[in-house]
């Protein structure tokens, strides 16, 4: 791949989302014309995800008014709360994670966005608008604008805490995340949890099915992992390596300590993975996808 947006662009992907999003709105909203928002046909597929579940939900206890209400709003209200960015507008929000639900959608906690949905604070939404243009002044607006489409900003911490992050199947687009206060980090989290959206849509558009019988080591678990766990952590981080790169050039004091550090950290971690990602990489049956994981791989590694 000649530059990381003719990484991200891959066409069944597109297909997906249309397919997709174009199914869920025929759940919703039966007998009636698809409806197109302002946003992208990636944040309708996001957005449709959102009002498929809480759609659902509202159905499963008799809701009638807020079941209507998802079927009036294929967008799960993003219409009405959205932030502007230079990748397009975003759904910013800020639940408080010990109010978040757990169900059998997701091991972690999840936010579906609906009728009673607020912004994050302004400063959270400005926060989360430049760290989306830090992403995209490294190269990753292609992977952002599609697969990073609504940012749940949960815990403020302190540089060089531990930071929570993660995705759910159910919700492709969303992120959950904690955070710094400092832009910088903020687009690398969002890059890496980003990456884990776009590799779970690459796998169900091509028809992928990882053999999970196979098993590799995983230096960043220390532990024995399944291929599909370990293929996601040999792509995630290894986005992340290459955004840090990048944005060391710009950085300074305490900052460019800690992207420095984590660099070299992951640089190590990586080299522990290059024999078994090559095996790894003969699960993946999809040509176009498995010669994206690589070229990101040996990318990395030769930072």
């Amino acid at each position: 791949m000649d530059t990381l947006t003719d990484l991200f662009d891959f066409p069944p992907i597109t297909r997906l989302h249309h397919d997709r999003t174009r199914r869920i709105h025929a759940v919703i909203r039966p007998g009636t014309q698809p409806t197109r928002s302002d946003m992208s046909p990636a944040a309708d597929y996001c957005l449709a995800h959102h009002a498929l579940e809480g759609a659902e939900a509202a159905a499963r206890v008799g809701n009638s008014a807020t079941f209507g209400w998802y079927a009036d709003h294929p967008d799960a209200g993003a219409a009405t709360s959205a932030t502007p960015t230079a990748l397009g507008a975003r759904v910013v929000v800020s639940p408080d994670l010990t109010e978040l639900p757990r169900s059998t959608i997701s091991e972690t906690p999840y936010y579906v966005l609906g009728p009673d949905t607020e912004p994050a604070p302004p400063h959270l939404c400005n926060l989360a608008a430049v760290a989306y243009t830090a992403a995209a002044d490294s190269g990753f607006s292609e992977l952002l604008a599609a697969h990073a489409v609504v940012l749940c900003l949960l815990r403020a911490k302190n540089l060089g805490g531990t930071l929570d992050s993660w995705t759910i199947t159910r919700l492709p687009g969303t992120v959950f995340m904690d955070h710094v206060g400092e832009p910088v980090i903020l687009a690398r989290d969002l890059i890496h949890e980003a990456g884990h959206n776009w590799l779970n849509d690459a796998l169900t558009a091509t028809g992928c099915k990882i053999d999970d019988q196979a098993h590799f080591r995983s230096p960043w678990k220390k532990t024995m992992r399944p291929a599909f766990g370990f293929l996601h952590a040999c792509w995630a981080f290894p986005l992340t390596m290459l955004y840090t790169a990048h944005a060391l050039k710009g950085a300074t004091g305490d900052l460019h300590r800690f992207l420095a550090a984590y660099l070299d950290q992951q640089r190590s971690l990586l080299a522990e993975t290059a024999t078994d990602h090559t095996h790894a990489l003969n699960l993946v049956s999809d040509d176009g996808l498995r010669h994206r994981l690589a070229a990101v791989h040996q990318q990395a590694l030769a930072l």
